[in-house]
């Protein structure tokens, strides 16, 4: 339980939405409602979008700026201050303020990750009293990289990606490129080259070097500019694909080396430079502001 709060704090300030990159993800069956069973690695890294949440005395709960391309009512952080308010009966509004830093369509869960982060703060701002397993199942809803956002840390995830174990993850520094395309999650999953029969592995594998992603195939097929970017990337490393794309990335032990191929590709190509992290940040400013 968190501590009774002035109802002032954390209103007006800016809330970490963090990325995060899939080091791994292997498709290894299909439900009967279409949702694909998996096991993945999510590496919670230090870029992010930030919100910031403004009361409202209406009782709605709107954008302060819509994102271009995506409807008020069907952008994810509408939506899931909405869940919260129809799972608990609160009858206040909120007035969201999205600075988008993270890619549209890249695998870095951006969408998924500002959920998480409405559902987590505003369920302490209007002290909802929900537990985080109550979040995350609200979560899923959503989407299915929401609950690991919710939870906050670096992880090894089954299921739809809602079944959620530690994992100790090595320090490490990534460069990261996001191709000039955008990939539709929906039409990866719904492509019939994909493989949904991938053998389990154990974490112990993943950790000697299973690393495979079995949308990466699919998705450099469908976007050329995916597979230019990965063969351009393994000239410094494995390059990889992060969920399902577009982004690709490349793994490094030290931030140097990582400083060094990020400062050759800066100038012709968008791309990111990020340090893994085993908590989020996200869960860092709620301990600190809360005592969580």
């Amino acid at each position: 339980m968190s501590k009774q709060i002035d109802s002032e704090l954390g209103w007006g300030i800016r809330w970490p939405a963090p990325a995060k990159l899939n080091l791994m993800l292997r498709i290894v069956g299909r439900r009967e409602d279409g949702y694909h069973l998996l096991q993945t690695v999510f590496q919670i890294i230090d870029i992010d979008d930030g919100l910031v949440f403004h009361k409202t005395s209406d009782g709605r709960v709107r954008l302060q700026k819509e994102i271009a391309g995506v409807k008020e009512e069907d952008d994810l952080t509408v939506r899931a201050a909405n869940i919260l308010k129809h799972e608990t009966g609160y009858r206040g509004g909120v007035c969201i303020d999205i600075e988008k830093n993270l890619p549209m369509g890249g695998g870095l869960g951006g969408g998924s990750s500002d959920a998480a982060t409405v559902l987590v703060v505003l369920n302490q701002l209007w002290q909802l009293g929900l537990s985080k397993q109550r979040l995350m199942e609200l979560g899923v809803k959503l989407g299915a990289d929401v609950p690991v956002f919710v939870n906050g840390a670096s992880v090894w995830a089954e299921g739809i990606g809602e079944q959620l174990t530690e994992i100790s993850l090595p320090d490490a520094w990534f460069v990261i490129v996001k191709p000039d395309c955008h990939v539709d999650t929906r039409e990866i999953f719904s492509t019939k080259d994909l493989t949904r029969d991938s053998k389990s592995i154990k974490m112990s594998e993943f950790q000697s070097g299973q690393v495979r992603n079995d949308c990466q195939e699919v998705v450099k097929n469908l976007h050329s500019e995916v597979n230019e970017a990965l063969i351009e990337l393994s000239q410094y490393g494995d390059s990889r694909l992060t969920g399902t794309g577009a982004c690709v990335f490349v793994q490094f032990n030290d931030k140097l080396s990582a400083w060094k191929v990020y400062n050759k590709l800066n100038s012709k190509r968008e791309v990111y430079l990020a340090k893994g992290l085993a908590i989020s940040p996200l869960q860092k400013q709620m301990s600190e502001l809360f005592n969580f």
